[in-house]
């Protein structure tokens, strides 16, 4: 059978594909890759179809035997990857004979890697997507985090040859980590006065170590809200920036719940997405408030240059 067998699963390793927009009414979590652009590019580099799930390593890669001939591409941040002495390049295609072992380490320049191997990973697909959503255990390997021993099945969701030529991530729009954050206000940014949201975008805003596929929490000065009452509960959208009691910002993301009850602030912008996908513990971070249309303008671009990426 054609397989792989994870050896070492790493620090965090799980199935993820593009994801099961469209259930949110059912309180089912679109879950996906934390960095769509780095799985879309490496699906395209080994000729996958988009919806074929690869592995998302986070922080410390992996180390995976093939029990076949494959195609494999690692995209998003550095894994330094190497089959025996050979050197895996990321952001390309190579081949890799039945038997070998890639071997991943600790992740640099971001902090989620993505293995993807043509034909990509043939599992169960409730709602239409592989994705694991570890805290509903759906998905994926029974729903959970990848152990050793697990063997995966590779599936037959190529469909076109693999690129012959390296992918560049600089010549897509809006992906290198470069600035800050752009957000749009959220619906409840007038329950902040002025001054709070001039402290949103005006601090420097450090990764919590409490920070995972849900939310990303971050520390720094506690944003004061105008006295009202609280509000309820209603449904949530990834990049939606809520505002706890305790003022520090949460950023929901992409393993979010489907309601919340707490004021949002701010929404990072579609575009910005992905680079939430590659943010570390520790990382620092601003955030600059753009206009509805200069967000749309911003993410037409990178959606073009993904197009052309796809069409090879």
């Amino acid at each position: 059978m054609r397989a792989l067998v994870v050896e070492a699963p790493g620090f965090l390793t799980t199935v993820q594909d593009p994801g099961r927009p469209g259930f949110a009414a059912l309180g089912v979590s679109a879950a996906g890759a934390a960095d769509p652009i780095a799985l879309a590019a490496g699906n395209r580099l080994v000729g996958n179809r988009p919806e074929a799930a690869a592995l998302e390593m986070t922080l410390v890669g992996g180390r995976f035997r093939l029990l076949a001939d494959a195609v494999v591409a690692l995209t998003g941040a550095d894994p330094a990857a190497r089959v025996g002495t050979r050197t895996l390049q990321t952001w390309t295609a190579c081949a890799v004979a039945s038997g070998d072992t890639i071997a991943c380490g600790p992740l640099a320049g971001g902090a989620r890697a993505y293995l993807c191997v043509r034909g990509g990973f043939e599992l169960p697909r409730p709602f239409g997507s592989a994705s694991t959503h570890l805290a509903s255990r759906l998905g994926g390997l029974e729903g959970r985090a990848l152990r050793g021993g697990d063997r995966l099945p590779i599936g037959d969701r190529a469909a076109a040859d693999p690129l012959s030529r390296p992918i560049d991530p600089a010549s897509i729009p809006a992906y290198l980590p470069l600035g800050a954050l752009r957000v749009t206000w959220g619906v409840q940014a007038d329950e902040f006065p002025e001054p709070s949201r001039s402290l949103f975008t005006g601090t420097d805003w450090t990764v919590s170590e409490a920070c995972d596929r849900m939310g990303i929490r971050l520390d720094g000065p506690p944003i004061p809200r105008l006295a009202g009452d609280e509000m309820l509960t209603e449904g949530v959208t990834l990049g939606s920036v809520q505002v706890p009691a305790d003022g520090k910002p949460i950023v929901l993301f992409v393993d979010h719940q489907t309601t919340g009850g707490y004021p949002k602030i701010a929404s990072v912008i579609a575009a910005d997405a992905a680079r939430l996908g590659q943010l570390r513990p520790r990382d620092t971070l601003r955030f600059s408030v753009v206009t509805l249309e200069a967000a749309r303008i911003l993410l037409s671009r990178q959606d073009a240059a993904l197009r052309e990426i796809v069409r090879g």
